[in-house]
């Protein structure tokens, strides 16, 4: 099938390691992940006990077997539970040693207190490995901890997750001093667009899986978009290119 081509090529994010690949959030997923032509991978992280997990839910029952809130758990009792797959959760270090400096790497901080251990152990495997900070953006819907994370590494991008259109629309990055606006497919429009890239935002938009939705996307001037299925926009970019 011919499809139309893009209006201008998208930046390709693996949505938790592209979950059509394999289980999301595992390193199987990211493995297939980085096998692609992306431009960069999302992974989801909580703070259980001092660890920092990758995993998206704050509840068992869905990629992790089993049934209460994630943070009712020792993080080494989760840590030992199979998924359906055959994975394991994996801890956030070993995610950064997987990725290294291949692709960009948007670490979404799902739940509380995640700022501080997060750029403790960015600084720390950064200053072992000799990646750089500009190999991150960390993206919240919690302003107050992009906020905090600005204030104790402000070398780190930070990336606004918003679901729906802001009355002040992408204001709420300015005192954050954001890299990038993260704006929910269902609400994104040109108006919305626009005023975030009057502010020099780079907008990016989640989760986007249907080609007509990247086409549509890509002519009101988004950026990038978070998908499922990342090879769908690696292809169309790909016609973009050609042509």
């Amino acid at each position: 099938m011919t499809h139309k081509p893009l209006a201008h090529p998208l930046y390709c994010i693996a949505h938790r390691g592209g979950d059509s690949l394999h289980t999301e959030n595992t390193i199987g997923a990211f493995n297939d992940s980085l096998q692609l032509d992306i431009d960069a991978i999302e992974i989801d992280i909580w703070n259980v006990g001092d660890e920092l997990l990758v995993t998206h839910d704050r509840r068992l029952g869905h990629t992790l077997p089993g049934y209460g809130r994630l943070n009712d758990f020792p993080p080494e009792q989760l840590l030992a539970l199979e998924m359906s797959c055959g994975g394991r959760l994996a801890r956030l270090e070993e995610v950064l040693k997987l990725v290294g400096d291949k692709v960009v790497l948007n670490i979404e901080l799902k739940g509380p207190n995640c700022a501080e251990p997060l750029a403790k152990a960015l600084e720390s495997y950064c200053r072992d490995n000799g990646n750089c900070y500009e190999q991150y953006v960390v993206s919240s819907f919690d302003h107050h901890q992009l906020f905090e994370l600005k204030k104790s590494m402000p070398e780190v991008r930070r990336g606004v997750l918003t679901f729906g259109i802001p009355l002040d629309y992408a204001q709420c990055c300015d005192a954050i001093e954001a890299y990038s606006f993260h704006s929910g497919l269902t609400f994104v429009n040109k108006a919305l667009v626009n005023d975030a890239k009057r502010r020099g935002l780079k907008v990016w938009v989640y989760t986007v899986n249907e080609i007509d939705d990247m086409q549509h996307l890509s002519e009101i001037g988004v950026d990038g978009v978070f998908t499922d299925y990342p090879q769908r926009v690696i292809d169309l970019n790909n016609v973009r290119r050609k042509t």
